[in-house]
């Protein structure tokens, strides 16, 4: 028979329109000659709708919409995510995945292994599932899974739900697993060589649905896939946008080449972030953009990421220069805003600085300039940003980078104001390869702005480097301390100067505060600041 997996980007809460999308996707699958169309992990709600789930009316809308989706299935059956009200001890609900046919739910397997690790928290919301079942259609055997119910070998689960369904039905002839995956940096591979594995370890075919689209921080990258029971990969689908993947069910019990999985790149990096940027601010009702273009490889990033995700027409780049920015920055920052064909503004902010700086004197009268007056000049920036943002109703995206987060690097209130940081999650060196894969056909950004030493020019002279390490030394201990979890010992033991790891460590630990204060990032790492990473601010901790 002919399967359609079928990655669609629902929107959380919004269940009319998901409920249009599953509609719309049925009548291309069924126009396809599809028997049967497979949906992702809670395609009605959307993924994840955190408390959301404690609202009785919105499980009542999500219970309405069920219930006029299965009037609408008919000869072509329809597996897709769902909740599932429960009764009894535990929580209120199952996440489940549903097999609609004729009307009916024929079929259900509720999801058994509920995350609780990095951004995810099921076990606050969901009662795991009990052991699954298997159901035959069209003359196969086959059985359901939700998502991490097939990551068993990756996190050594004490249950392994795929080998519970197989103690059922030895012939089971396709497993479905339906997913809600958000993407990291390295993702691709880990999950290529799990499916690989676990369909050699049980001679058992494949079908993975996944989610495509960005939620709040989080970015769903696609890239559904069907592989036979030789872990080889029979078809997949595109990656970072939705998509209606066509498979025949024959094709899963041959051997298949040609089809190359996709590789981690930093590429698919780039794609992801346009993405996330693109969702977030379309699904909260925003068309444009603006942000402060210093002439620095970070706003220049931030500035083509922005025109790839919103269309240059609906971008606002602003030039702040005070007394201390140097002409080729400003200079750079018109040709790169030329380069992209978005506005551009310039705005001195040396007559604010002398404000301020007449308002405090008697204050600090006798005493040095030092950050206090660096940082002044980023709020001065923040502040005119944020007005233009509020003028003209566009989001105000923040540049700041993962590396100058993590130790504190930025200005509360100043370069760090905005509702998107768009780079948050992103090492320095990474926004260098972003660069360069930015004018790969071409420059776009200035080479200058790549080529230059990195400088916030909040005072005369000013190098990045005069208070950090370079970011050569610093992004790979800030991965190892901040993803890998290891401690000052086991990252000096790498080759790094103690006294540099410690001062890091140090810098993380002491700007917690204003992490927690900062606009929401995409995620692009394993490990970003945010939802996923969940430490204290007072603490006394030094390791």
């Amino acid at each position: 028979m002919k399967i359609g997996l079928a990655q669609i980007n629902p929107v959380i809460g919004d269940f009319d329109f998901n409920l249009c999308r599953i509609t719309e996707v049925m009548q291309a699958a069924e126009r396809a000659g599809c028997s049967l169309v497979i949906f992702p992990e809670l395609t009605l709600c959307g993924y994840p709708p955190q408390d959301l789930l404690e609202r009785p009316s919105f499980i009542n809308d999500h219970d309405r919409v069920l219930d006029v989706l299965l009037h609408r299935v008919t000869d072509m059956a329809v597996v897709l995510g769902a909740l599932e009200q429960r009764q009894g001890p535990g929580k209120p609900l199952y996440n489940s995945a549903l097999f609609l046919h004729q009307g009916k739910v024929i079929q259900r397997a509720r999801k058994q292994l509920l995350p609780t690790y990095d951004v995810f928290d099921e076990s606050r919301y969901f009662e795991p599932g009990g052991p699954g079942t298997t159901f035959s259609f069209h003359g196969l055997t086959l059985g359901m899974s939700v998502c991490e119910d097939i990551w068993h070998e990756s996190m050594q689960y004490s249950v392994d739900p795929v080998v519970s369904l197989l103690r059922e039905n030895r012939e089971l002839d396709i497993l479905i697993n339906i997913s809600a995956s958000p993407y990291y940096h390295g993702k691709l591979y880990a999950r290529n060589q799990l499916f690989s594995s676990l369909c050699r370890r049980h001679a058992l075919p494949l079908l993975y649905v996944n989610q495509a689209g960005g939620q709040d921080s989080l970015v769903f990258d696609g890239h559904s896939m069907a592989l036979n029971r030789r872990g080889e990969v029979c078809a997949k689908a595109a990656g970072f946008s939705e998509d209606l993947l066509l498979i025949d069910s024959t094709e899963l019990l041959q051997e298949c080449s040609g089809v190359t999985l996709p590789e981690d790149s930093i590429n698919q990096v780039r794609d992801a972030l346009v993405l996330g940027l693109r969702d977030y601010l379309h699904k909260t009702g925003f068309k444009q953009a603006v942000l402060g273009l210093s002439g620095g490889i970070d706003s220049a990033v931030t500035a083509v990421l922005a025109a790839l995700a919103l269309g240059p027409e609906n971008l606002l780049c602003v030039a702040l220069p005070s007394p201390y920015t140097s002409q080729i920055s400003v200079d750079d920052a018109r040709s790169l805003a030329e380069n992209l064909g978005c506005g551009f503004e310039n705005i001195p902010i040396a007559g604010v600085m002398e404000a301020y700086h007449d308002a405090l004197q008697p204050f600090f009268k006798g005493l040095a300039e030092d950050v206090t007056e660096q940082n002044i000049q980023a709020r001065i920036r923040g502040n005119l940003l944020m007005a233009l943002s509020n003028k003209f109703g566009s989001m105000l995206l923040s540049t700041g980078n993962k590396s100058e987060m993590a130790v504190g690097y930025c200005t509360l209130y100043g370069d760090m104001s905005g509702g998107l940081a768009v780079l948050a999650d992103v090492p320095k060196v990474m926004v260098y390869e972003l660069a360069r894969l930015m004018n790969r056909e071409g420059e776009i950004i200035p080479g200058r702005i790549i080529s230059r030493p990195p400088t916030a020019e909040l005072k005369p002279d000013q190098c990045d480097e005069d208070d950090l390490p370079s970011y050569e030394i610093l992004d790979p201990i800030l991965t190892a301390y901040l993803e890998e979890h290891l401690g000052i010992e086991e990252i000096a033991a790498r080759g790094f100067d103690r006294q540099v790891v410690e001062d890091i460590v140090r810098r993380i630990r002491i700007n917690e505060h204003k992490r927690k204060q900062a606009p929401l990032g995409i995620k692009v790492t394993s490990k970003a600041f945010g939802h996923g990473r969940r430490y204290p601010i007072v603490q006394g901790f030094k390791g």
